[in-house]
C-alpha cells in the first residue's frame, strides 16, 4: 500500500505541477509561453522554477535575442524519472 508521505514534495504546488506538466510533452518552453499555459504572474514562475532548477529538475537557459533576454525551461532526467515516479504514486493512492 502507498502511503501520501511517498509523495514528492516539490510537486505539491499546483505551479511546480504545470511547469512539470508542460515539460515533459515539450523540449524547450520559453518564459512567456510558459506563462501564459499557466496563466500566472512573472514572480510566481521565477519563484517556483528557481525551486526545480535547485533540485535539478529543470534546467533553466539564459540568452539574447538579438537585445532582449530571453530564458526558457527544460526537464532533466533527473527530473522526468521524479515526476514519473510521483505521478505512480499518486495512481497507487487512488487505487489505479
Amino acid at each position: 500500500m502507498i502511503k501520501i508521505s511517498q509523495l514528492n514534495k516539490e510537486f505539491e504546488s499546483r505551479v511546480r505541477l504545470g511547469i512539470m506538466s508542460v515539460l515533459m510533452v515539450n523540449d524547450w518552453v520559453d518564459f512567456s509561453e510558459m506563462k501564459g499555459l499557466l496563466e500566472i504572474t512573472d514572480g510566481n514562475l521565477a519563484s517556483h522554477s528557481t525551486a526545480l532548477e535547485k533540485s535539478e529538475y529543470i534546467e533553466v537557459k539564459k540568452e539574447f535575442v538579438g537585445k532582449k533576454p530571453k530564458t526558457s525551461y527544460r526537464v532533466t532526467q533527473k527530473g522526468r524519472q521524479a515526476f514519473n515516479e510521483h505521478l505512480d504514486a499518486l495512481e497507487k493512492l487512488l487505487g489505479r
